[in-house]
């Protein structure tokens, strides 16, 4: 009986001395990388466009910015963050519907509720080329929010901002998997 109790005593002890060596790290949060990078990559039949989206984290949120080649001059595009870092279906469906955690409506950038990877439009000038710069408060690189190892997609159309689920966007363009980017 004096064993058992021993032993049982040197056992809550020991799990007391971990449990307070876990409490001293408990204030570590890991925020995840600074940079990540997309590279766009056409879809079948959109050859000859191309791109890239920087995600840097900001004091504000997420700093984006992305450069894309090759689209229809004076055209909008829907542009989102997808589900999946999955590119490889000749459409880019593999990349699944809009990165959406908190199962929100769709709508725009400025919309209290939306989906986390609703961005927007990007915009092509007269020669096919977008540049977008945004801030984005809902996008992490860590966390349920997280966008790492997920797809940017650059969509046919413009996004409407609330036709449900997606916005009207059409067809995928380019498909690009988020990574993270050399921080150099």
């Amino acid at each position: 009986m004096k064993i058992k109790v021993l032993t049982s005593a040197v056992l809550l002890s020991a799990l007391t001395a971990c449990g307070g060596a876990h409490n001293m790290d408990s204030d570590v949060t890991y925020e995840g990388p600074e940079k990540a990078i997309a590279y766009l990559h056409p879809t079948d039949g959109n050859e000859g466009m191309q791109g890239y989206v920087v995600f840097q984290r900001a004091d504000d949120g997420m700093d984006i910015m992305a450069h894309i080649e090759g689209l229809p001059g004076g055209s909008e595009h829907g542009f989102h963050v997808h589900e999946y870092g999955d590119c490889s279906a000749a459409d880019g469906t593999s990349a699944g519907g809009h990165f959406n955690p908190a199962q929100m409506p769709h709508g725009g950038p400025a919309y209290d509720e939306r989906h986390v990877g609703d961005l927007g439009n990007v915009r092509a000038d007269e020669n096919g080329m977008a540049h977008h710069e945004a801030i984005d408060p809902h996008l992490t690189m860590s966390g349920e929010n997280s966008i790492l190892g997920r797809a940017v997609v650059v969509h046919a159309q413009q996004d409407d901002m609330s036709s449900q689920p997606t916005g009207n966007a059409g067809a995928r363009l380019l498909c690009g998997v988020i990574g993270v980017a050399n921080p150099g």
